[in-house]
């Protein structure tokens, strides 16, 4: 039980931060437009901050990072795969199918998985989270992509998806960042202090972001939440408890099988929801997914720190 209130209090912050959010959002203090502009300040300043300066330090040889980078990706394209027989078996509709492709891989790795493993584990865990984070969008926009395109209505443009890859920041924060510790880049001090304030704020900007959404979604009612509830516990425990005994099976190594597991237990994120909005897949669905992952992560997440140790 100690254990767990250790737990509690690690991720408490975050979700008071979240709370201010939904109430702020729930007295009409904010409107639709704020969760745009914050999440683009996040993506296009705050997390490629975050990212360059966590990677910035990181010392090459120190750390293989090649089964992170393994495992997390066999985690991605198996949850793909497994939107198939899943279709199949409850007789899903294709629209269904193309929204498993993002409600069953993709957790709000990024903007709420890094603050909460800085939280638990310390700045050192950083460059872990970044690369995690990398790889899932990495896999978000390609793959994840192509298979809702293939089995919609539009034609494929790789074009356009490589494009949007190659201009994603957070993508590009990360190789900016190896680029500096490969080519030990020297960075001017000052220079090093603006990267780091824009790192610090963005925690706080992206959560409070993430509480305004939430106070926006209509609640509906009881029974439209069923299925909600089943997707939300399969994704946030049932997966990651098979993926973590798979890693476990394998002697993945301790520090990084909690970062990996803690972050594939995330609920759902903004970026599945605004590509569900996108595609017109389920969308009502999706953001109720991801409103009630948000607020059941309070207790699913320090329930897996404390199974993880």
């Amino acid at each position: 039980m100690e254990t767990f209130l250790i737990a509690v209090k690690t991720v408490l912050p975050l979700f008071l931060v979240i709370i201010a959010g939904t109430i702020f959002s729930r007295t009409k203090a904010s409107s639709p437009a704020w969760v745009e502009i914050l999440n683009k300040y996040a993506l296009y300043i705050g997390f490629p901050a975050l990212v360059i300066a966590s990677l910035m330090h990181l010392e090459i040889g120190e750390q293989s990072y090649s089964k992170l980078i393994i495992y997390n990706s066999g985690y991605v394209i198996f949850c793909l795969i497994l939107a198939f027989p899943m279709a199949k078996l409850f007789k899903l509709s294709r629209k269904m199918l193309r929204s498993l492709f993002l409600i069953l891989p993709f957790g709000n790795i990024a903007y709420l998985g890094m603050p909460v493993l800085q939280n638990a584990f310390g700045k050192e865990i950083l460059p872990v989270a970044a690369i995690i984070a990398a790889i899932f969008i990495f896999w978000m926009l390609t793959l994840a992509i192509i298979l809702i395109e293939v089995f919609g209505q539009k034609n494929f443009q790789a074009k356009k998806l490589l494009l949007s890859l190659v201009k994603n920041p957070l993508l590009i924060s990360v190789f900016v960042g190896l680029a500096i510790v490969v080519f030990n880049i020297k960075m001017p001090v000052v220079a090093e202090k603006t990267i780091q304030l824009f790192a610090d704020s963005v925690t706080a900007v992206v959560l409070f972001s993430l509480g305004i959404f939430l106070g926006m979604q209509k609640l509906g009612k009881p029974k439209e939440w069923y299925r909600v509830f089943s997707f939300v516990g399969f994704t946030m425990l049932i997966l990651p408890f098979i993926f973590s005994q798979f890693l476990i099976l394998f002697n993945f190594e301790t520090a990084l099988l909690k970062a990996t597991i803690i972050d594939t237990a995330m609920p759902l994120g903004l970026t599945p929801y605004a590509l569900s909005v996108q595609y017109k897949l389920e969308t009502t669905l999706v953001a109720r997914i991801v409103v009630l992952g948000t607020l059941l992560s309070m207790m699913i997440i320090p329930l897996w720190m404390v199974f993880l140790g």
